[in-house]
C-alpha cells in the first residue's frame, strides 16, 4: 500500500512518460495480464491507455490490473491509468520512507 507522499511521488515520474499498453474491445484477457505483470516487472512504472471501446472504465479496468498483478494504483486521470509495483530482480524506482 503506497502512501500519499509516495503516489505524488510516483505521479511525478509517471508525467513524463508515454502509455506502453492499450486495453480495447477484447478487455482485460489472461494475455493482457501476462503482458502488463512483465512490463511491471521490467519498469515498475508504467502508464496504460483505455480505449473508449474497453467496455469498463478506466478505475475499474486500474483495479482489475492491480489485483491481478499484485501492483498499486497510483493515477486516473482521463482514460489513462498508472500503476506501480516493486520489481523483483531490477530495481529502480526508490520510493520516499513511509
Amino acid at each position: 500500500m503506497l502512501t500519499s507522499k509516495q503516489r505524488a511521488y510516483l505521479k511525478g515520474l509517471a508525467a513524463n512518460e508515454n502509455a506502453i499498453i492499450q486495453v480495447g474491445k477484447g478487455g482485460i484477457t489472461e494475455n493482457l495480464i501476462k503482458t502488463v505483470s512483465d512490463a511491471l516487472e521490467a519498469r515498475e512504472l508504467i502508464k496504460i491507455t483505455v480505449l473508449e471501446t474497453a467496455g469498463e472504465s478506466p478505475r475499474e479496468i486500474q483495479e482489475r490490473l492491480c489485483e491481478a498483478t499484485g501492483a498499486d494504483g497510483v493515477l486516473v486521470v482521463g482514460r489513462k491509468v498508472v500503476i506501480y509495483r516493486e520489481s523483483q530482480d531490477n530495481k529502480q524506482i526508490v520510493l520516499p520512507k513511509k
